[in-house]
């Protein structure tokens, strides 16, 4: 990639099995705290099922997908927009990271971002978050995440490029609409996905992340 464009994932749900390996290769390479997930994947399902008589099903409308998300170092950063001292701020590739000899840990960008990217690091005392590994595209590597994917069910790259190859919807439950912060993300959605704001379904988020979720609150 080259430094002025802007940096995007893709993500093709349909491939996305939900075995988390991208979460614990970022994890492992961060290093970070139990609790602080850069990347995290969410399961949504719903629908009902009729069984007649005899155990025969009647109807099936059942659905279940996965989606793994981080953040996604958005056009327009609540994350930014909240913060009092600046410490947030939009780098190379359109990256958006954390200046943490600015950062005073109150986490206000954790409570504005809608996709809870912004975590706090309780020994450093600052707000994490994903960087896009950025020092590994610098050296023309690929995200941790996305090697590590068995699928291949995750990407980066420009996001025009991307958006030009796969459509540029990423609006879908549980996520919220894409709109509101401009996200660089891109979803290939799965035959069963829901739209953002859909209220057919449940998000099932692993005990690990729970720590995440206290965190924001």
């Amino acid at each position: 990639m080259k430094k002025d464009e802007q940096f995007g994932f893709v993500f093709d749900q349909s491939r996305c099995v939900g075995c988390r390996t991208c979460v614990m290769a970022c994890k492992e390479y961060k290093n970070n705290l139990i609790g602080v997930n850069f990347r995290r994947v969410y399961e949504y399902e719903g629908g009902e099922c009729e069984v007649g008589e005899n155990g025969v099903i009647m109807s099936n409308n059942v659905f279940a997908y996965y989606t793994s998300i981080s953040c996604n170092h958005c056009s327009n950063p609540a994350c930014m927009k909240a913060c009092p001292t600046g410490a947030m701020i939009k780098t190379r590739y359109g990256i958006v990271m954390v200046n943490e000899s600015d950062c005073v840990g109150c986490k206000a960008c954790a409570i504005a971002c809608p996709y809870g990217a912004p975590q706090f690091n309780k020994k450093s005392g600052h707000m994490n978050k994903c960087d896009g590994c950025i020092d590994r595209i610098d050296e023309g590597k690929s995200p941790v995440c996305v090697g590590s994917c068995p699928f291949r069910a995750l990407n980066f790259g420009e996001i025009g490029e991307i958006r030009s190859k796969y459509g540029s919807d990423a609006s879908f439950a549980p996520l919220p609409d894409a709109s509101v912060t401009l996200a660089n993300f891109t979803i290939i959605p799965e035959k069963h996905s829901r739209k953002s704001g859909n209220k057919g379904g449940a998000m099932h988020l692993p005990q690990s992340y729970q720590g995440v979720e206290d965190e924001i609150l």
